[in-house]
């Protein structure tokens, strides 16, 4: 074997200095499951999910902050590691409000989980991310059921003051994936660990709402965590994964070009998301891309150009409207000057109408006053 192999499995796999047993993993299509994990930040093994047995170790590592070394024998699934992993996800599965367990052999137990759950959340459902929920998808493949331990009394209530983000604190596991989202992904510093031990709680500020603290609502932490205790409110109990088709489109709100998903159920977008291996975004978006789709639903839209007559108001054609400001243009250069206009691009046009726009006012016009509007 040479110094730049380990074997995970039983497979002899190449590796870089610096890479982790997960990296090298992940590079070879071997599957190890993490919850804490967000690539692009700083691996913390918070969760212990992602452990591996390692051939001369005392003791189950974590993959993500383990760095690869020749030589190594790595296994991911022996049964050290299973029991290792059932046994976290039961003390998960313990720590709030979490339904996402599988239900076999359940009974009146199983359905007053259920009911429960929907109480707490005053709403007629599950989960509001039930079957998009990572800790119910290792819940499935380990069959763990949740009932190991007692359940913890929920501490904090649910904050849904905020006018995008619903934080159910009763379902927060703190991986710490949308602390790592918000700090190192896109660096607004909104959020982090707050108070120790049992009373331990994800805090915006000094402890208050989102609303108030220095949050600008990109939605990254939404779309980081793993469970259901970030959730959109406009989403919420409105869509599940198999409901909905997703189409991939470009941003339509600048010039950057972030990737997107949109999220489509009966033909109206229920939800938004960031392509994650989609240049040149990688998944983050900002508020007005994750949130502002609610305008091409608004009865408020033009259908039809205006034209104002005697004060007010009049539905016209294209050709109507284009050539009253042709004219106008023309009546103002041959007036005043070119300089006595100026264009503003909005913000949601595609680069392409941008680019025609201010070749217009350039080449056309004879000014350079033409600019784009960010807030538009």
């Amino acid at each position: 074997m040479n110094d730049e192999t380990i074997t995970i499995n039983g497979n002899e796999c190449r590796f870089e200095k610096g890479q982790t047993i997960l990296e090298v993993a992940e590079e070879n299509n071997i599957y190890i499951p993490t919850l804490c994990y967000l690539k692009g930040a700083t691996p913390t093994g918070t969760c212990r999910i992602c452990v591996v047995e390692i051939e001369g170790y005392r003791r189950l590592e974590t993959s993500c902050t383990t760095p690869a070394e020749a030589g190594m024998v790595v296994l991911t699934e022996s049964p050290k590691v299973v029991a290792s992993r059932k046994e976290t996800l039961e003390l998960m599965l313990a720590s709030g409000n979490h339904n996402c367990a599988i239900g076999f052999n359940r009974g009146e137990d199983w359905t007053s989980v259920q009911l429960k759950t929907q109480e707490a959340d005053d709403a007629g459902e599950l989960c509001p991310a039930w079957g998009d929920c990572r800790l119910q998808e290792l819940a499935y493949h380990y069959q763990v059921d949740g009932s190991k331990y007692a359940k913890r009394d929920v501490k904090y209530p649910m904050e849904t003051v905020n006018p995008l983000i619903v934080r159910d604190f009763s379902r927060c596991i703190l991986c710490g994936r949308c602390v790592q989202a918000c700090n190192e992904i896109q660096v607004n510093r909104a959020i982090n660990f707050g108070y120790r031990g049992a009373d331990t709680k994800i805090v915006a500020g000094a402890d208050v709402p989102l609303k108030d603290s220095a949050c600008v609502f990109c939605g990254e932490c939404i779309q980081a965590c793993p469970v259901g205790a970030l959730v959109e409110k406009k989403a919420r109990y409105t869509w599940r994964p198999w409901e909905v088709n997703k189409i991939r489109t470009t941003c339509p709100y600048c010039g950057v070009g972030c990737q997107l998903w949109l999220h489509e159920k009966n033909g109206r977008i229920v939800k938004v998301t960031g392509v994650e291996d989609g240049a040149p975004n990688k998944g983050r978006l900002c508020v007005k891309g994750r949130f502002g789709y609610d305008f091409i639903y608004s009865e408020d839209r033009l259908k039809t150009p205006l034209i104002k007559k005697n004060g007010q108001f009049q539905e016209a054609s294209w050709d109507e409207a284009l050539d009253l400001v042709a004219n106008k243009f023309k009546e103002i250069i041959k007036q005043d000057g070119p300089d006595a206009l100026a264009g503003v691009s909005c913000a949601r046009s595609i680069n392409e109408d941008s680019y025609q726009m201010q070749k217009l006012f350039r080449a056309v016009f004879k000014t350079n006053n033409i600019d784009h509007c960010a807030r538009t």
